[in-house]
């Protein structure tokens, strides 16, 4: 057994296609099927579901597979280590962050940069659970998202904390000029508008509906995507107005819209920047670690919600 063998059996699972696993592993696809085979053989199993195409694993192929991903992450996480060390503090972080998060990844990322000008970035959006997942099998060197602090602890995760500025109704005033004269919208008024949503399966759109299923009221969304740039074109549009987390969106970039404060109850997860324990950590994510910690603690309060300009 190699890693390349492992790799292998990972781009299949990855690619669901014998052809295009190849390609991802750059090698024919006779060879990928001849390792593959190979491993097999040497572990005494069928990992793989074999018809005219590729049908999937079999139980004991799924069960060497959650053992394949670890490996190759450590692995991947230990050539970039090995970059490092011999180029200094440069190379690729790669990055899990979870949609719709209360911070501009692409601020926090450019506040590092001016102290780790080699670092490259790969960023990743990941759901809940697939980011403490990805952060404990080393699949991604850094986590953001929204976690429940007692499973960090329990997972000896370090972390920052990242500032709850509460939830923005945005909107843009050729559409919605009556919103101009509110100052903190309730709830029931927000129930009544259209809405441009993330999709029901992201975290913040589960929070929203459960805060407004609670108060017995439901939000009516226009628009769903997985795409911000999308919803954010739907406000621009007059589809209807954005729920987003204060924070979340370079205010710059939408200098049309305009922002109001929704009174709502905070989340019970928190949002943090998080890394593996000190000695697992990667230097590169150690160092961004701690980069982005001082930066994100220089910030001011966030200033209240107003026009975006």
């Amino acid at each position: 057994m190699d890693i390349k063998q492992l790799i292998y059996l990972c781009n299949l699972e990855r690619e669901r296609h014998f052809g295009r696993a190849a390609e991802a592993s750059f090698v024919s696809q006779p060879t990928l099927s001849m390792r593959l085979k190979n491993l097999e053989k040497e572990l005494g199993l069928n990992l793989i579901n074999r018809g005219n195409n590729f049908e999937g694993f079999t139980a004991e192929g799924l069960r060497v597979l959650s053992w394949a991903r670890e490996i190759v992450a450590v692995y991947e996480g230990l050539k970039l280590e090995v970059e490092s060390l011999k180029q200094g503090m440069s190379g690729t972080l790669r990055i899990g962050v979870m949609p719709q998060c209360s911070v501009s990844l692409a601020r926090l990322i450019k506040a590092v940069s001016q102290a780790h000008p080699g670092l490259d970035y790969r960023v990743s959006e990941v759901s809940a659970d697939q980011l403490i997942e990805a952060l404990s099998s080393h699949s991604v060197d850094v986590g953001i998202g929204f976690f429940e602090f007692s499973t960090l602890n329990e997972l000896r995760f370090q972390l920052v904390s990242l500032d709850d500025g509460g939830v923005d109704v945005v909107y843009h005033p050729d559409h919605f000029p009556e919103l101009d004269n509110v100052g903190l919208m309730t709830a029931e008024q927000a129930a009544a508008l259209p809405l441009c949503l993330s999709e029901p399966s992201r975290y913040f759109r589960r929070y929203l509906d459960n805060f407004f299923r609670q108060a017995g009221l439901e939000l009516h969304p226009r628009l769903e995507s997985t795409s911000i740039f999308q919803l954010m074109q739907g406000v621009f549009v007059g589809i209807g107005c954005a729920l987003v987390p204060s924070g979340h969106l370079i205010d710059e970039m939408h200098p049309a819209l305009k922002r109001c404060p929704l009174d709502i109850t905070p989340m019970t997860r928190h949002a943090a920047l998080v890394v593996a324990e000190p000695g697992r950590a990667t230097a590169l994510a150690q160092h961004f670690f701690t980069a982005a910690g001082l930066w994100l603690t220089q910030q001011q309060p966030l200033a209240p919600p107003s026009t975006i300009k």
